[in-house]
């Protein structure tokens, strides 16, 4: 995904260089995608501009006024916890496709033999 055209706004805005501000949306980016499972959907684009603002705001001197954060901090926490919990369920379908496609090689094996 391409920069937002608002990054060398938000780095003027926050005391940041652009540079900084573009290593910042890549790991915005990074970790929203982590979060979604996915590169494009609006959920990714919105976590990845919500969290490269909040880092944006970390690193920088001043901060960025926003009318009505659509997420707070406690409600973005909950919804990468909630992601990280249902990772187990996720690991455990992968487990069971790969042990199925592994008993079907080992029967086409064995009747191959025969």
């Amino acid at each position: 995904m391409k920069a937002p055209k608002i990054l060398p706004w938000v780095a003027h805005k926050t005391g940041i260089s652009e540079e900084l501000a573009l290593k910042l949306w890549r790991r915005a980016a990074g970790e929203a995608e982590g979060m979604t499972g996915c590169r494009d959907s609006s959920d990714y684009y919105r976590l990845s501009v919500e969290r490269f603002i909040d880092l944006a705001e970390s690193e920088g001197a001043c901060s960025l006024v926003r009318d009505a954060p659509s997420v707070s901090c406690v409600f973005w926490l909950w919804r990468h916890q909630s992601r990280v919990s249902s990772l187990h369920l996720i690991a455990a379908q992968n487990v069971a496709k790969l042990w199925q496609s592994g008993v079907n090689r080992m029967l086409r094996i064995e009747t191959r033999a025969v």
